[in-house]
């Protein structure tokens, strides 16, 4: 058979399947339950779908005008394949709160949402032996590890921005960022010399830009072509079989050791992979096993934390005036303190800039989403059927003027000059790693990113260290790039960044 009448063939069956898949999808999913809440968009056959693909464009939006009309209370917008529910107000976020995990889960969400079946392939997606590794070691490593990290940003910023002299030196800002992060991070995930290794780090961020990438594209097709069209897009297998050969001989050789010696030697590494490798049990041991994970932490480690940090420098550099109050207070912490943990503590001002960034500019627009695995009722007395996602519009939340004043404007200091006031003192509430029903990137409860404090700490480093040691600037007649969305994702654009010397 022609090749081309082989594709005409397998697009129109593919067609078929997609078509008839929409329909079985809307019978099934139909449930006059959901009748009784108000829905953005619409909820009638054939339309919704839509008003589904509109979300993938048109989120912000449609999220702030049902946010309005129903605070507090409920509305739903159509996904593909389910009804998405949105929740606002104290009391029906706290219903969500307090939702065990075998009725409202965030776990299945995100892997639902990741597509993690296919793109992320562990071996055990029932076993999340990595959040609790992330939520202890790396917390409690954190000050143990700020040297060497430090150490290793200084290291990695002379080598993708290469000064020369007094010069201005031009570089694209997003690619920077993300090579700069992941050997930073890296340095504490798989430590020296791995972490300096040129091809190691560009796996890394291929890695997190492919599963995303794939995830987008299989969310659109039904169940039955996931697996037919994954095979047909998708890079993934063959960069997980890249990580499996670079971690190998260093998994090897410390299991020999751990063999060896026990729980304990002279020179044991105390990296995440280690964390790993001392936690992991049945499949999960093996070097494929922890291959995966180490891919997938990284993920979140490198490829969502230079998206916050790009965006902290678009809106550094658009709102030039607060460069010389965040270089005074950085400057004053270092005489104190020196480069430590101790002293990203007393950065206020460099704290609230990053934590107002993720209120306005925050890389997800429902960072809180749950799959109902069993019918749900609220505390109003409305339910939710199983199959459900039940999110927060964070977005929306964020912009409430209710909550903040100016809530459209970027204030930088915002919430340093709240931790000023409140209660006469500097109180936590307002630190970038807090949690609330009010400032919701990170989640909150019980739930929240576990990860949190290593990534805020890491973004006030490198936020702080380039405030402190360069002069930046858009490009002459260049300004901040119109941000890219796409579904739950709000993507920074891309722009080149000129850096030079501070002159002092």
């Amino acid at each position: 058979m022609p090749a081309d009448e082989f594709t005409l063939k397998l697009s129109t069956l593919m067609g078929f399947f997609v078509v008839l898949s929409l329909f079985v999808s809307w019978y099934f999913r139909r449930d006059p339950i959901l009748d009784a809440i108000p829905t953005v968009g619409f909820s009638d056959p054939i339309l919704s779908y839509l008003s589904a693909v509109q979300f993938n464009f048109d989120g912000v939006r449609m999220l702030k005008d049902g946010y309005e009309k129903t605070r507090p209370g409920l509305f739903k917008i159509a996904n593909l394949w389910r009804w998405m529910v949105l929740v606002s107000g104290p009391e029906l976020i706290e219903d969500v709160k307090r939702a065990p995990d075998d009725v409202l889960s965030g776990i299945k969400a995100e892997l639902e949402f990741l597509q993690a079946e296919y793109t992320l392939d562990i071996l055990d997606l029932n076993d999340e032996f990595h959040t609790d590794v992330i939520r202890s070691k790396l917390t409690q490593n954190i000050a143990v590890a700020f040297k060497e990290g430090r150490e290793e940003l200084i290291m990695a910023m002379d080598d993708v921005i290469s000064m020369r002299g007094d010069e201005w030196v031009t570089v694209p800002i997003q690619k920077t960022v993300e090579r700069m992060i992941c050997r930073t991070t890296n340095r504490i995930f798989v430590g020296v010399p791995l972490c300096r290794d040129y091809d190691y780090l560009t796996l890394n961020l291929t890695f997190g830009e492919s599963v995303f990438k794939s995830a987008m594209i299989l969310n659109l097709f039904p169940k039955p072509l996931k697996p037919i069209v994954f095979r047909m897009i998708s890079n993934l297998p063959s960069l997980i079989q890249q990580e499996i050969e670079f971690i190998r001989p260093m998994v090897e050789e410390r299991f020999a050791k751990m063999e060896e010696y026990g729980g304990d030697w002279d020179d044991k590494p105390n990296d995440m992979l280690m964390w790993l490798m001392n936690e992991a049990k049945g499949v999960e041991r093996s070097v494929e096993g922890l291959a995966r994970r180490l891919l997938t932490i990284n993920i979140a480690a490198t490829s969502l934390t230079s998206l916050t940090l790009t965006q902290a420098l678009y809106r550094l550099l658009a709102n030039p005036k607060y460069i010389e109050p965040l270089r005074q207070e950085v400057d004053a912490v270092i005489k104190e303190e020196g480069w430590t943990k101790a002293g990203m503590d007393k950065m206020y001002k460099i704290d609230s800039f990053i934590r107002e960034t993720l209120r306005v500019d925050g890389f997800t627009i429902l960072p809180f989403i749950r799959l109902a695995l069993r019918p749900f009722t609220f505390s109003n007395g409305v339910a939710v059927p199983a199959g459900t996602f039940v999110a927060i519009p964070a977005s929306a939340a964020h912009t409430d003027e209710r909550i903040y004043p100016n809530a459209n404007e970027f204030d930088g200091f915002r919430f340093s000059k709240l931790r000023e006031t409140e209660s006469g003192s500097m109180t936590s509430k307002h630190q970038a790693v807090s949690t609330s029903s009010e400032h919701m990137f990170f989640g909150f409860g019980q739930h929240a990113c576990p990860g949190r404090f290593f990534a805020v700490n890491e973004l006030k480093t490198l936020f702080a260290h380039i405030v402190a040691t360069y002069d930046v600037k858009f490009e002459e007649g260049k300004g901040v790039p119109r941000e890219v969305c796409f579904g739950r994702l709000r993507l920074p654009g891309k722009a080149n960044v000129m850096f030079r010397t501070r002159q002092k």
